[in-house]
């Protein structure tokens, strides 16, 4: 940045863990980042719906922070990120224990090649600090703090105020996704703001997508995903910055052309805590989660004061190379490899293997016989993995979710007040921008038109999307405008479509003084939306208004950008 200063802010993409550590740096760095983009992020790890989610309960069955600690302790203060990858491989244990292998075998050379290279990704096994690991298990995935907007860095004790980030954010998250469930990746909009409303007050953009069907790993490196959903993202991006604040689902219809070839419709559709919470089964974890987490303090606390001080002295800079070197993902990989001297006779043999194989015929009774069994393996290792599920769940409810854990989850914690509308008038900033509904000029003017047709017809098309882009960035009075005096006329004069939505349209008069200033601004508010044929009866009704007010004709269709020759 500092060799462009120039250049446009980054698009900065966070996939699964990424995504909240996105939120934690642009939170603290609010000018380094341009739009966000969360991909199967999980910010509240502890949603997710009954008999669905069971990953969430781990902490609360087999212990909270003290556990990262003790093998933060026994790695010599490294936490081995091999750990991590063994516990999430038991999420899908039909896949990772047997159906991959059974893939790659089915045809060896077509498939060994990505096989190898997602081995290779798979195993890069990350190494972190301690204290890291027990900051990130403490504010997320025990203490749930990020989603409630309170997580402090250390030893600072810096906040990160997600409701600071002024960048807009784009979350991606898919109903197939078992790690990163719709309600881990969106929960904690609900959880930090008291409305929508003080989202689009505040100045800031929202935008969720959520797909039927494709798994976490998709989210990052699906084709079908990549070559629809990431694409539309892509080419929407500039115009989405020039949207207006609020909270929006973005969703892509497809479009069959008569070439054959498949083009898509792109809407951001104004969404309320509603439609967030119905990604939700209306069960409360709240409580027993909050005594998880009372209870991972105090068992870390004891760790810290009673064990960790024998634990630290018994280990030596080799033990903790050793504990890494044995992990049991890492010796899985190293005792079928060259590094195992015992091995070194297979190289010869696989290359007599490799040349002399055939294929069976595809009329061979004995492949149905083996897919058969391969169908039968996988059921039973699903099975399995169903009434481990079931079990777990049942055991973190006994337990968490009794009467008597009910009074241990947070004594102390004081219960939020949700803000309303009349209360957000009283705020000083709203006040401010409601004594100024009669004061402005051009800009105010037409940015306030395209705040009421919005709010009005509770959507956006991206070609209308483009046209509002294209009139900011390229038409005056706006092209001279910076981007902060923007942001704050935006954010003025949405507080005033919000709470004054009348006096917002009778007062446009005044801030119009000028016959010609007067013909522009009706006349961008009718090119926006487009052909009339495609508006709304409310958006033309809206523009009637405008039209009523400012003592202008209706007009039918302004195809060409009345502000491009001003």
């Amino acid at each position: 940045m500092r060799l462009h200063p120039l250049a446009r802010l980054p698009v900065v993409v966070g996939n699964c863990q990424a995504g909240w550590a996105t939120l934690l740096m642009v939170a603290t760095n609010l000018d380094l980042a341009g739009p966000i983009i969360l991909n199967g992020s999980p910010v509240t790890p502890t949603s997710g719906n009954i008999g669905e989610n069971t990953l969430r309960y781990m902490a609360g069955l087999f212990g909270g922070a003290w556990i990262t600690m003790f093998l933060s302790d026994l790695g010599g203060g490294i936490f081995d990120g091999a750990h991590l990858v063994q516990n999430f491989e038991t999420l899908n244990p039909e896949r990772q224990l047997f159906m991959k292998y059974v893939e790659l075998f089915r045809d060896v050379d077509a498939a060994s090649e990505a096989f190898l290279k997602a081995e290779k990704w798979w195993g890069g096994f990350c190494l972190m600090r301690g204290d890291e690991i027990r900051w990130i298990v403490e504010h997320l995935f025990v203490g749930n703090r990020l989603a409630h907007n309170k997580a402090y860095g250390e030893p600072d004790r810096r906040h990160f105020d997600l409701k600071k980030i002024r960048a807009p954010i784009i979350i991606f998250a898919s109903h197939g996704d078992n790690v990163t469930p719709p309600q881990q990746a969106l929960n904690w909009i609900p959880e930090i703001y008291d409305n929508e409303e003080e989202i689009r007050l505040l100045g800031q953009h929202i935008i969720y997508m959520v797909h039927n069907d494709v798994g976490h790993l998709g989210t990052f490196v699906s084709s079908r995903v990549i070559n629809k959903e990431y694409n539309e993202v892509a080419s929407t991006l500039e115009a989405i910055e020039a949207l207006l604040p609020g909270l929006y689902e973005m969703r892509i219809t497809d479009i069959q052309e008569d070439a054959g070839h498949k083009s898509y419709s792109v809407e951001l559709i104004e969404r309320t805590f509603e439609n967030i919470r119905e990604f939700n089964d209306g069960h409360d974890d709240g409580g027993p989660f909050a005594a998880v987490a009372r209870v991972s303090e105090l068992q870390a606390q004891i760790y810290h004061t009673v064990a960790r001080p024998f634990v630290q002295a018994a280990v030596t800079d080799i033990s903790a190379d050793a504990s890494r070197m044995f992990h049991p993902k890492r010796l899985e990989r190293s005792l079928l490899s060259s590094q195992n001297p015992i091995m070194v006779g297979y190289k010869s043999i696989s290359e007599q293997v490799r040349n002399s194989r055939a294929n069976a015929a595809a009329e061979n009774p004995f492949l149905a016989a083996e897919a058969l069994y391969f169908k039968a393996v996988e059921q039973a290792i699903v099975v399995m993995r169903d009434w481990r599920d079931m079990g777990y769940e049942l055991a973190f409810h006994m337990i968490w979710n009794n009467p008597w854990q009910r009074y241990f989850d947070n004594p102390h914690e004081a219960y939020r007040k949700g803000t309303t509308l009349d209360d957000m008038r009283w705020q000083p900033d709203i006040a401010n921008a409601l004594r100024r509904i009669a004061i402005g000029g051009l800009a105010d003017a037409i940015i306030r038109m395209v705040v009421l047709l919005v709010s009005d017809r509770g959507g956006i098309r991206r070609d209308r999307l483009a046209r509002w882009s294209r009139v900011l960035t390229e038409d005056e009075p706006f092209r001279s405008l910076s981007a902060d005096h923007l942001a704050e006329i935006t954010r003025v004069q949405t507080a005033i479509v919000t709470f004054e939505p009348e006096q917002a349209i009778e007062t446009l008069p005044l801030l119009l003084t000028e016959p010609r200033q007067r013909q522009l601004a009706y006349a961008a508010a009718c090119y926006i939306p487009g052909s009339r044929a495609e508006m709304s009866s409310s958006t033309v009704a809206m523009l009637q208004r405008f039209a009523d007010v400012l003592g202008q004709p209706s007009i039918v269709d302004v195809i060409e950008d009345p502000l491009a020759v001003t």
